[in-house]
């Protein structure tokens, strides 16, 4: 029991219509990376947020290092010694470094002790930063790294990371492993939450499997497959994707030098991208996030259109067509960010399904929404892509963010493009649902579309892409055919080193 830092006895927590946590229990012990695991809308998240204070069980107990512990809040989390990195980062842009830090903290000490203090924690634990850097300017890399020095200043006994290396290169992960290990020798527990199996075999010592709200399973990840982990979280068997072999057809997609000035002040600017896609052709398009992937989706899409450059759609110059017009001559898009960008939140499935397709699948006469019609598309699509929702009729922010991935990337798919162009298009969605997204985007290529697959999930544009070219703050480097290339020229070119020996191999 002298081992046990966190116990956790049959935490139970209902939403209206869901359990999202079903008497639940397991031990965290001293030292000990823990990995948490399920599919999407298994209650991962319900889950740390009661350990973190932020949700308030129904039923069930924990205790900390033998004495109980039930925090109301997150600041009573922290006085306990239990600190959190969310997947997505809390910091004002505006500020720099230090001032960020000092929001997160009780009580902050003064500024000049607090400079000194992240300088100390960053380089004991291998992650340089400067205090006095405005966030703004930071890699997002770097601000992650801001969240954890925050974190690692209150000396927590536990850590708790959300998907922490959904937004790092293969570099940048390899220096965050090695913090994580240095602070599991310090005696530090870590609670660990990812969707990439592998990562969790190299890194993990126990792992905990949820599935529907319930603890289905543990393992010891170093001892089975990242296949069996999959299957043990989905509770079945599921396909590998596969590529069907196809003759690459015409250019459907190309762009002759597009540039396009920064949407604000801490955007980036795209500079001469230059890219062409063929029929029945994955184009990879790798990078760290914020090195102008929103951009380039917008650029495509017609959402923005480019102030240097062109855009020509099946030879046809369509620089100056917005967004409707790109999508009648059959260029579909589906932008990273689920919620306000790729689906209206409180519209319902419904009503969002109408916001792309009312063209492209009839579902307007006469200048009237057809609402049978949308309903039964709605339906096709939560059907086609395994959508787990309550029906149709739920609003867009009610559902899981993996479901609703599911349903705004089926949406486009469903409409069949002659050109699809997707930022990351299983973000933060399970093994088995990627898996059959990825089969999808496959299928589709198979059918004569071309691809634009932009993602920072480096397996995935291996597994699915024909070509790869990598962004580096806004630059395309030249695309290359992904069977020349291996995990580390791939992160070379993502860091920006693809105007050295990388791009002489296609000179």
């Amino acid at each position: 029991m002298d081992d046990t830092l966190l116990s956790i006895r049959g935490l139970t927590k209902a939403y209206p219509g869901v359990v999202a946590n079903d008497d639940v229990s397991f031990d965290i012990g001293k030292g000990e990376i823990h990995a948490l695991l399920g599919e999407n809308g298994a209650g991962k998240s319900t889950l740390v947020k009661m350990i973190f204070g932020l949700v308030k069980p129904d039923k069930g107990e924990m205790t900390l290092d033998g004495t109980p512990y039930a925090p109301g809040k997150p600041s009573d989390a922290r006085n306990s010694g239990v600190a959190m990195v969310f997947q997505h980062f809390s910091l004002f842009d505006a500020l720099d470094v230090a001032e960020n830090v000092a929001l997160g903290m009780e009580n902050p000490p003064k500024p000049r002790d607090l400079s000194r203090q992240i300088k100390e924690v960053s380089e004991t634990y291998g992650l340089p930063l400067d205090p006095h850097r405005v966030v703004g300017t930071l890699s997002a890399g770097e601000r992650q790294r801001v969240e954890i020095i925050r974190c690692l200043l209150q000396g927590p006994r536990l850590l708790i990371m959300d998907e922490p290396t959904s937004v790092l290169t293969p570099q940048e992960v390899e220096i965050l492993f090695q913090t994580l290990f240095q602070l599991k020798a310090e005696g530090t527990s870590i609670l660990y939450i990812s969707h990439k199996l592998e990562e969790i075999r190299t890194l993990c010592d126990e792992a905990t499997i949820l599935r529907r709200g319930k603890k289905v399973d543990t393992c010891t990840p170093r001892e089975v497959t990242a296949r069996q982990m999959a299957e043990m979280m989905v509770g079945a068997s599921f396909a590998t994707p596969e590529a069907k072999a196809t003759e690459k057809g015409d250019i459907l997609l190309q762009t002759k030098s597009l540039s396009l000035p920064a949407p604000g002040a801490f955007g980036t600017p795209l500079r001469e991208v230059s890219l062409e896609v063929r029929a029945g052709e994955v184009l990879g398009i790798g990078g760290v996030a914020g090195n102008g992937q929103d951009e380039l989706l917008m650029a495509l899409s017609g959402e923005r259109l480019a102030t240097a450059g062109s855009v020509f759609l099946k030879g046809r110059d369509v620089s100056r067509d917005g967004p409707v017009k790109r999508r009648d001559a059959g260029l579909l898009s589906g932008p990273e960010e689920r919620l306000g960008h790729a689906a209206a939140p409180n519209m319902s499935l419904i009503e969002n399904g109408v916001l792309t397709a009312a063209r492209r699948a009839g579902l307007v006469r006469r200048g009237f929404i057809d609402w049978g019609k949308a309903k039964a598309f709605a339906e096709d699509v939560i059907r086609k892509f395994d959508v787990r929702t309550p029906g149709p009729g739920t609003a867009a922010r009610a559902l899981s963010g993996g479901n609703l991935q599911k349903y705004v990337v089926g949406r486009e798919i469903v409409q069949n493009p002659d050109v699809f162009v997707v930022n990351q298009p299983t973000w933060g969605v399970d093994a088995a649902a990627a898996a059959a997204i990825r089969q999808a985007l496959l299928d589709l290529a198979a059918n004569g579309a071309a691809i634009v697959c932009i993602s920072q999930d480096l397996d995935e544009l291996m597994e699915i892409s024909d070509r790869f070219g990598a962004l580096n703050e806004g630059r395309l480097s030249p695309t290359r055919p992904v069977s020349e290339l291996d995990i580390e020229k791939i992160g070379l070119m993502m860091g920006g080193a693809h105007d050295m020996e990388v791009a002489h191999a296609d000179h």
